[in-house]
């Protein structure tokens, strides 16, 4: 039984290409919403594609897919806790970062600068272009033909969308997404647990690579009293590296449970004040229902800030983001300049643009080429385009 204030399977507003969904009587709409994009080329590729390490700087660091992976699992506990729709909720969380670039926030800011004249790039968006359009798996239509519900949640799942870009304006009037209300529940656990998973693993790689020291964590108030809690164990038993290793899965494990169970009480204590009895409810409360305390937002704040400051600007990451940034501006600047270059299914659609006198659409092809590639893939086209010593 779900909360009245879920998304309920009676009041599903199907999908943009109609299905008989009596095809899967054993699966729900979000279910099958889950599977396909499971089985997407978007999801595969997440398993190589940067979250702050590139995928061959070491076997043990997140990438796009554990990262994704691990949002659906910390949100799909919470919307056990909260009485909501999981299978919802898991997909928007598996789902919202297929649009993201290689080389993770460095390859977005270099792809959203070179698109600058044509429409900018955001990994968002792009999440929900890939869904929608650039997918091709089916007879029947392009994209995954995904539920409302899911695309709503993908659209919205950081808020009302107060300046939609163009395409999502179109797409917006062909299906309306309702962009100037809040998500569904669902979508805003899955944003907000995608934040909880970053603060956590990336607290776990940084002291993993020695990009961050326990002496450091010491500064930030949430970390210092778990990280104190975790030292007062007996760890006399224990050899220095493998304490070393024990005492940072404690930590991690410490913060995250933190945080999980004050969003959880917090957001009960908005339901129970709010009574919201629909979906609809929710998304027209005008205001987002799922949140943490005002205490525990500012301890999550103070880490975030830590983060920023001392991992995602360590001169390591700073120096691979700025050759990423790099090579992505000169593949899109050659392929942009030629799309005769680019591989024949993509060459195809950019030129078939471009002979319409329709720039932006061309641009937009090879964008999307771009946004596809995972980082391996990207380091080799860009070898392929640059060096003369690779003849194909």
């Amino acid at each position: 039984m779900t909360a009245p204030y879920a998304v309920q399977l009676e009041e599903a507003r199907g999908r943009f290409y109609s299905e008989v969904e009596a095809l899967s009587p054993f699966r729900s709409p979000w279910q099958r919403d889950r599977d396909r994009v499971l089985h997407s080329t978007g999801f595969k590729t997440l398993q190589y594609k940067t979250q702050v390490f590139l995928n061959h700087e070491g076997d043990f660091f997140r990438t796009r897919l554990t990262h994704s992976l691990e949002v659906a699992q910390i949100a799909r506990s919470v919307a056990r806790n909260l009485g909501v729709n999981e299978d919802l909720t898991e997909v928007i969380a598996l789902a919202h970062d297929l649009g993201h670039t290689p080389f993770g926030h460095a390859g977005e800011d270099a792809l959203a600068h070179a698109m600058k004249e044509w429409g900018g790039f955001d990994h968002n968006l792009q999440s929900l272009r890939l869904v929608t359009e650039v997918e091709s798996r089916y007879q029947a239509f392009d994209g995954l033909n995904l539920t409302w519900e899911t695309l709503e949640g993908l659209a919205k799942h950081n808020g009302p969308v107060k300046k939609p870009s163009s395409w999502l304006v179109d797409f917006d009037q062909a299906y309306p997404l309702k962009l100037t209300s809040y998500a569904s529940i669902e979508a805003q656990i899955a944003s907000i647990c995608d934040d909880i998973a970053y603060h956590g693993h990336d607290l776990d790689d940084g002291l993993r690579a020695g990009l961050l020291k326990f002496e450091d964590l010491e500064e930030v108030p949430l970390l210092k009293t778990y990280l104190d809690e975790v030292r007062a164990l007996d760890w006399k038993k224990r050899d220095p590296v493998d304490r070393d290793q024990r005492i940072r899965h404690e930590l991690v494990r410490r913060v995250i449970n933190a945080l999980i169970s004050d969003l959880t009480e917090n957001s009960l204590l908005t339901l129970k004040d709010l009574a919201p009895q629909s979906a609809d409810d929710v998304r027209y409360a005008g205001r987002a229902i799922i949140g943490f305390s005002m205490d525990m937002a500012k301890k999550n704040k103070e880490v975030r800030k830590f983060l920023y400051a001392n991992m995602y600007r360590h001169w390591r990451v700073l120096r691979m983001a700025r050759k990423a940034r790099k090579a992505l501006t000169e593949i899109f600047s050659i392929l942009g300049d030629d799309p005769r270059l680019l591989p024949s299914s993509w060459r195809e659609k950019a030129i078939m643009k471009q002979k319409t006198g329709d720039e932006t659409a061309c641009r937009r092809v090879v964008a999307d080429y771009i946004a596809s590639m995972s980082d391996r893939y990207a380091m080799e086209e860009h070898a392929r385009l640059t060096d003369l010593s690779i003849l194909v």
